[in-house]
């Protein structure tokens, strides 16, 4: 029997909620978390583009395991819109495709708003991570093809104009579901309003079940980088990280004992005693102290582990 690799790294876990400065790709992001940590496991919950900072959720070790959850979360962007040219990438690096001389007059954008509010059908940029008969959109585009994207169905939750700082330029604040794409969102309303337009400016301050007060700039973990001695400097670094569990606050919690706890991290179920235990649920987790175990289904009276936590 061939013998088990040993992985590299230390196996810590949490969610690290990284404020992601521009410039700096999410790839990239979780490289340099998964390095500052020496984590074994590290994955990020929704990417940000190269020019856009913000919320940036990086999971570390077990915390992995629960970036799906994370994924389908709400979303909020606080971004900028230039009206006049469209651009081969809906933003500031692409190359100008259309212009006008037309600007927006601000009742004309309010207007356009309840078209962009609900489920709406939206075309992802040319330049997206959507797949195209294997190959990723943005490969293909760069190397020059014009491929056929398929509308998707993407909800916009709220849409609120901010302010018009000039005639050239527009704020707003958009509330969105998984999948949405912000830069498709700029050129379609630019294109709707007769003046094309692209993203000058993109920032995510929340995904949820994070909170913006949970933000870590980047600075000040390098910073921590000086510290010689390794034990100082994990310590310091892991004060930073958020436990596991905070990702799971949309599912039903189930506290249960040391006994139950290891039952459940052997895979078996156990039953759940008390007038107000749930009896059905989809999806629950359970944890003990504080302290993640389980995620899995109620039925019949029971917690059934699908997935378990060290």
């Amino acid at each position: 029997m061939a013998r088990q690799r040993k992985p590299k790294g230390r196996p810590v876990s949490g969610w690290l909620i990284l404020d992601k400065p521009v410039d700096f790709g999410s790839t990239e992001a979780v490289s340099k978390i998964k390095w500052l940590f020496k984590a074994q496991k590290a994955g990020h919950a929704g990417t940000l583009d190269p020019l856009a900072s913000g919320m940036l959720p990086i999971a570390l070790g077990d915390a992995t395991k629960t970036v799906p959850y994370v994924m389908e979360g709400r979303k909020i962007y606080e971004f900028t819109v230039t009206w006049g040219e469209e651009r081969a990438t809906d933003d500031l690096e692409g190359d100008v495709t259309e212009s006008s001389d037309k600007r927006p007059a601000r009742a004309d954008i309010e207007a356009l708003l309840e078209k962009y509010t609900g489920v709406i059908e939206q075309v992802p940029p040319q330049f997206s991570a959507i797949k195209i008969d294997g190959a990723r959109a943005y490969d293909l585009a760069r190397e020059g093809e014009t491929v056929e994207i398929p509308t998707r169905e993407v909800e916009i939750h709220r849409l609120t104009l901010i302010g018009c700082p000039d005639e050239n330029s527009a704020d707003f604040e958009v509330e969105c579901g998984k999948g949405t794409y912000v830069r498709a969102l700029a050129r379609d309303m630019g294109r709707d309003l007769g003046c094309f337009g692209h993203i000058s400016a993109l920032r995510r301050p929340f995904v949820a079940p994070f909170s913006e007060d949970m933000l870590v700039p980047l600075s000040e973990l390098t910073a921590l980088e000086d510290i010689e001695d390794d034990s100082e400097r994990f310590a310091a670094l892991e004060e930073f990280l958020v436990d596991t569990s905070e990702a799971l606050t949309s599912l039903p919690h189930v506290p249960v004992t040391d006994e139950q706890a290891r039952r459940l991290k052997l895979g078996n179920p156990i039953i759940l005693r008390g007038a107000h235990a749930p009896v059905e649920e989809p999806e629950a987790y359970a944890s003990v102290g504080g302290r993640l175990v389980a995620i899995g289904e109620i039925a019949q009276g029971q917690f059934r582990p699908r997935r378990v936590f060290g």
